[in-house]
């Protein structure tokens, strides 16, 4: 593996309100695997940090956009911030589904990712909210992260998220609830659940995890969830030991398994 692609959520990021120290232990994760790997960080939060500073009703796109407007620049300096203590320049990119319809603009949004790439740059990538509208709207980061890994040649999508795993139920419902290592097929009951996002601010759940799992899945990609809490299982996972999380194997022929 050469190019790995993470994405972060709004629950992982911010804990009643605010910035979590979760934020720290991503930054670092992610510094020292630039020193071996082309990173690039997909981060839902710019809407909550907006929130912060001007608490609107998100349930309004006009709202919702003018929060993003307010909460982009408040999410890159936090970034900033905390990179620029290990020397790491970050770069904003802001896409929208209008940019991956078009093969010139994927083609050159692609070739800008690339220079940043190969001059160390982690670009940091979200939904250009405060101009999209709902025609070419994503609407949740998994599924722009899935994108970002496939357009851009990412090796793999790692998702961290609130939950440690995908598992045989919901386990804040069902405490027999198991997790699965290995997942080889997204079955289609398991598109019919509600989203269950567990923040006022996130837009995605475990559907939308799913669904970007089968869109890197057909097209032989892998995808791997964990949470914010166990970064070490994505360490181990690159070192060959699948000791957490859940691995969703590009191909995506056979059925599911647990191991």
């Amino acid at each position: 593996m050469k190019r790995l692609v993470f994405k972060v959520g709004t629950a992982t990021l911010y804990e009643n309100g605010k910035l979590s120290k979760r934020m720290d232990r991503i930054v670092e994760l992610l510094a020292k695997l630039n020193k071996e790997y082309e990173i690039i960080l997909v981060s839902s939060g710019a809407v909550g940090a907006g929130y912060t500073k001007c608490p609107l009703d998100k349930s309004k796109l006009e709202n919702k956009q003018a929060l993003a407007a307010i909460g982009q620049p408040l999410l890159m300096r936090e970034y900033k911030e905390r990179f620029n203590k290990y020397g790491i320049v970050v770069a904003q990119v802001l896409l929208t589904a209008a940019d991956f319809d078009s093969r010139k603009r994927t083609q050159n949004a692609k070739k800008m990712i690339e220079v940043l790439l190969k001059n160390k740059v982690i670009p940091i990538i979200n939904e250009n909210d405060s101009v999209a509208v709902d025609e070419i709207l994503f609407g949740d980061n998994d599924q722009l992260s899935a994108y970002v890994t496939y357009y851009f040649d990412g090796d793999i999508l790692f998702i961290i998220s609130d939950i440690d795993a995908f598992y045989t139920d919901n386990p804040k419902l069902n405490k027999d609830a198991k997790p699965i290592s290995i997942v080889e097929k997204i079955e289609d009951e398991w598109l019919k659940q509600k989203c269950n996002p567990n923040d006022a601010f996130a837009t995605g759940g475990i559907v939308t995890k799913l669904l970007a799992a089968k869109f890197l899945m057909e097209r032989n990609k892998p995808m791997f969830l964990t949470s914010g809490e166990n970064l070490e299982a994505i360490e181990e996972f690159l070192k060959g030991k699948h000791i957490k999380g859940t691995l969703f194997k590009g191909g995506g022929s056979e059925s599911s398994s647990d191991k």
